[in-house]
């Protein structure tokens, strides 16, 4: 309702979010998703609704008929889109009362999660709640339409399905009909959409429910949405290229951003090294540099041990940190403990160039001098080393280079900032020293690369690709096994025999048999590109009923316990 309505007689229903009595003259904010319009109840103009309006509430449920009429001038509210315009009621009918809500309709208080989340329809009744499902449901429209004008179908698969080995626990269902076996909630869409490859479906697409019982994370939720694609007959450029249009597509529809393509290319292999992650924040203007060459020959034991033990040792130097202080190095030394660090070494370059740390005297002129030509380093850096086993060395310089640049503000201040992760390894080792798959087990290899397969498996690189939005995973896909014999050699060397891998892949081993296309697809986490548009702290923000960090939704009240007679429907007792 704006200023070209005025005149009109309108109905207008929602909740009251403030009431003012003005020397017998009412006014009432009344509220709906698409925002509030000021009500007017008059003694003079409709004595009737101005009584009943009298006894009205907050939260209160209301429909009112009446007039638009223009606002006085001192009444104006240019801060409110319906700020020009009133209504000047004629009728009122209270179509419910409410309770005292638990905390304020607003956007501006303060209120900790965990009383949001108990009172989550108070919580989805605030303005910044709605604008963040508005966008989720925005986002849901673009994906959809994204995928429609490039001939994908839309088909759903099954959500009581079989167990996989996704490198999550199941959630499991027990069956009543087959009493003592159970369904399981798919971690993914995995299978069924490569089936339907199979089929002859070339182009599929579907905003699948997907379920893993893991430990809660602000970035994790016991079910989540993902969007889910497959293609038959394609290449890695043809999928890469396809998630640039949707994703290019998304922030258009939802943003009104357009971003620039084509989107870059990184090589895992490059992020681990520069940003210590394989979700590499780039806009952070702080690189590692590999120092492992340069210091093969030092006699600082922290640094001779771990390159003797096959580890690396490398650094983060950081310009212009006269705002680290001594006491902040040693924190961050606790900081890097946490991550998996024995500790953390350090050197400051004073005003006049010279080192200040506790291993400078360890360290001889040359590899001072290397050190410095190697990681640019001027007097006012800081520069954090890392010894250790290699992952163990990306992990904590990775996770110190984003608290620092947090921290400190080295943000090079694009808002955006998108890119691919490619050249993923196939497979990786446990802590045993087997290898198994690195994401899952129906990526393919590299086509240059199967020969390596025989002679030297842990160096195969796999067609695994990532979507990464401001450091943040957005997604990944691959190109998938779609020969058996392929797919058997995979599963062979992470230690299944041919029957163990034909008692627990047959069904998809002899789908590929039955004349399998090259396929292979992507899976946004929906929720987490929501997240990325809207705005917020953690999921529980785009999501209307979530899981809190102990696994339970705080409205509901579940998970719940159940009667005896639906355990004993299902064949089952609990041990106490």
């Amino acid at each position: 309702m704006r200023a070209g309505d005025i005149g009109e007689t309108v109905t207008v229903c929602g909740w009251v979010r403030t009431r003012r009595d003005h020397g017998g003259v009412i006014f009432v904010d009344l509220r709906d998703r698409s925002g509030i319009v000021q009500v007017v109840f008059k003694p003079d103009t409709a004595p009737e609704a101005h009584e009943r309006a009298q006894a009205i509430r907050n939260e209160w449920v209301l429909v009112a008929r009446g007039r638009l009429e223009r606002r006085e001038n001192d009444a104006v509210n240019p801060n409110l889109p319906t700020g020009e315009v009133e209504v000047l009621a004629e009728e009122l009918r209270i179509l419910n009362t409410a309770t005292t809500p638990p905390f304020e309709i607003e956007d501006e208080v303060v209120i900790d999660e965990a009383v949001r989340l108990e009172h989550r329809i108070h919580d989805l009744r605030r303005p910044v709640m709605q604008r963040r499902l508005r966008t989720r449901h925005d986002l849901a429209q673009s994906l959809r339409a994204a995928c429609c004008e490039r001939g994908l179908i839309e088909i759903e698969t099954p959500v009581l399905a079989r167990a996989t080995p996704e490198g999550a626990r199941d959630f499991l269902v027990p069956s009543r009909v087959h009493p003592g076996s159970f369904y399981a909630l798919p971690q993914s869409p995995q299978i069924m959409k490569q089936m339907l490859m199979v089929a002859g479906f070339d182009g599929y697409f579907q905003l699948a429910r997907c379920f893993r019982d893991e430990d809660q994370r602000a970035d994790r939720q016991l079910e989540f949405t993902q969007l889910d694609l497959e293609l038959s007959f394609v290449g890695m450029d043809d999928v890469l290229e396809l998630l640039e249009h949707i994703t290019v597509r998304a922030f258009r529809d939802v943003l009104g951003v357009e971003l620039a393509r084509p989107f870059d290319r990184l090589d895992y292999r490059e992020a681990m090294l520069r940003y210590g992650s394989d979700k590499p924040e780039r806009r952070i203007e702080l690189e590692i540099v590999e120092l492992s060459d340069v210091l093969a020959t030092s006699d600082f034991k922290v640094f001779s041990a771990a390159l003797a033990s096959g580890g690396v040792v490398r650094g983060l130097p950081i310009p212009e940190a006269d705002a680290l202080t001594r006491g902040d190095l040693d924190r961050l030394a606790e900081t890097a403990k946490t991550f998996g660090a024995k500790g953390l070494a350090w050197v400051r370059v004073a005003a006049d160039g010279s080192w200040q740390s506790p291993i400078a005297k360890f360290l001889t002129d040359d590899e001072r001098s290397n050190i410095s030509e190697r990681a640019g380093l001027q007097p006012g850096h800081v520069i954090l080393f890392g010894a250790d086993r290699e992952k163990v060395v990306c992990e904590v310089l990775g996770r110190l280079r984003l608290e620092l640049g947090a921290r400190l503000d080295r943000y090079d201040g694009r808002p955006w900032d998108t890119h691919f992760v490619v050249g993923f390894p196939l497979f990786e080792q446990t802590d045993d020293g087997k290898l198994t798959y690195m994401h899952m087990p129906f990526v393919a290899p590299l086509e240059n690369e199967i020969d390596k397969l025989d002679t030297n498996p842990a160096e195969v690189i796999a067609t695994h690709y990532d979507l990464v939005l401001n450091g943040v995973e957005l997604g990944s896909g691959s190109l998938r096994n779609h020969r058996s014999d392929l797919q058997l050699r995979i599963l062979a060397i992470m230690g299944y025999s041919e029957q163990e891998a034909r008692d627990r892949f047959g069904f998809m081993l002899d789908a590929l048999d039955a004349g399998a296309p090259p396929h292979g697809g992507f899976a946004f986490g929906f929720d987490r590109f929501a997240l990325m548009l809207a705005g917020g702290q953690s999921l529980r923000d785009v999501i209307a009923f979530p899981k809190t960090q102990r696994a339970q939704d705080s409205f509901t009240r579940s998970p719940s316990r159940v009667d005896a007679a639906q355990l004993r429907e299902l064949g089952l007792r609990l041990r106490e």
